[in-house]
């Protein structure tokens, strides 16, 4: 059964609209993430004005996210390389 030109332009008509929520819905979350990012980037500029190092900082960020025996594994790999070199 093929479809009228009504029934495709009414057809069309839905997708549109639901491409158009789809589209608008990634774009708000595209401009709360800047949002977040400034913010984050004001803590930054916050906590370096106050005298911390913040590339020190964003190092124990990423540790808090890792699981610790990876951390545990990956440090006693790191001493085993600079005992091997000689520091």
């Amino acid at each position: 059964m093929d479809m009228t030109e009504d029934e495709k332009s009414d057809s069309y008509r839905v997708t549109a609209g639901e491409l158009r929520q789809f589209i608008e819905r990634f774009e708000r979350l595209d401009a709360e993430k800047k949002e977040l990012a400034d913010q984050q980037k004001e803590i930054m500029a916050e906590a370096k004005a106050r005298g911390y190092d913040t590339k020190v900082i964003r190092k124990v960020i990423a540790l808090r996210k890792r699981d610790k025996d990876d951390i545990a594994e990956e440090e006693a790999v790191l001493e085993m390389y600079k005992e091997a070199l000689g520091m």
